[in-house]
């Protein structure tokens, strides 16, 4: 256990220098804009580049797996929204944002770095292929569902509508960079050795950045009050999710083992803090969302340790 707690103690630790830091300087939450345009843009693209460009290519072409991890996504959405409409009586925005709250896990900002300290570089092909086509998913279910609730943009016309949606998939920095990093890895194409060590640099600074901005975005974003949907959106997202991506992984093909814990710890992960943004931006749930972000954020730190150490002690039949 004390080598669960040592993998653990520096991640989570960097998420509460982050919230310490913010609650102690005071800076406004547009400070962290550059540190974000950094993060986005820039650093952890250059790690998906990095390790992907360096991969065989019969391993990323796993269908299978792609299948598995995104239905297993979509059925812990879809529970969310069912009850999201039974206990709203209706309120289709309302239920896309608590289905987001209970399906849609920090994969981007967190992720990469404790899959990679926790299972080592061979984590990073099953995280790609979920981060990509993760967050596929939300960016086509976002905007769909507002735009039926009514609260999209009534003068966007239904192909305006796929055109954005479109965009937003195939501009996102990380699936671009992942893109590239494919194609180079198809190509057998390295960069030169001045600009692979510039990649490196940048890869290297990205886990550390993203977890720090987090705790700084988790304590700028304080808890006001604990939503009630609590009850169930916290348990789908940290502890039912992640055993509905075991069962479907297991079922559906032979994975090597560290396969099947990246797509359960990615599962496993709270509620993005997109999950926030997508609130703001369209004025629903907004308060609750936060909330919910920092409730599945500090209960995590119990839930993804005892994950790990089921993982690491090959507790986890396969």
């Amino acid at each position: 256990m004390a080598g669960i707690i040592a993998l653990v103690l520096p991640f989570f630790g960097l998420i509460a220098l982050g919230f310490g830091a913010a609650r102690i300087t005071k800076q406004p939450l547009e400070a962290l804009g550059w540190m974000n345009t950094f993060i986005i843009y820039i650093a952890l693209p250059a790690l998906f580049f990095k390790l992907l460009s360096q991969t065989p290519i019969e391993e990323l072409t796993q269908w299978r797996y792609i299948l598995a991890t995104t239905f297993s996504t979509y059925i812990a959405f879809s529970v969310i929204f069912a009850l999201g409409i039974w206990r709203s009586k209706g309120n289709v925005a309302e239920s896309a944002i608590m289905g987001f709250a209970g399906a849609y896990g920090n994969i981007g900002y967190m992720a990469p770095g404790l899959a990679l300290l926790a299972f080592g570089e061979a984590a990073v092909v099953p995280v790609a292929l979920i981060f990509c086509f993760d967050n596929t998913l939300h960016f086509v279910m976002a905007p769909l569902l507002m735009a039926l609730s009514g609260n999209g943009d009534q003068n966007v016309s239904k192909l305006q509508l796929a055109g954005q949606v479109a965009k937003r998939i195939l501009l996102h920095p990380f699936i671009l960079a992942t893109i590239v990093g494919v194609l180079a890895a198809i190509f057998e194409v390295q960069p030169p050795k001045a600009i692979g060590t510039l990649i490196d640099y940048l890869a290297n600074a990205a886990a550390p950045c993203a977890l720090f901005a987090m705790g700084v975005s988790l304590a700028l974003r304080p808890l006001k009050r604990v939503p009630q949907e609590a009850v169930f959106i916290a348990p789908m997202k940290l502890i039912i999710q992640p055993a509905i991506a075991y069962l479907l992984v297991t079922a559906i093909g032979d994975f090597p083992p560290i396969w099947v814990y990246c797509a359960m710890l990615l599962a496993a992960l709270p509620s993005a803090t997109n999950v926030f943004v997508i609130a703001q931006q369209y004025n629903v749930w907004v308060e609750r969302a936060s909330a919910m972000v920092l409730i599945t954020t500090v209960l995590s730190v119990f839930t993804v340790t005892a994950l790990l150490y089921l993982a690491k002690n090959d507790l986890i039949p396969l």
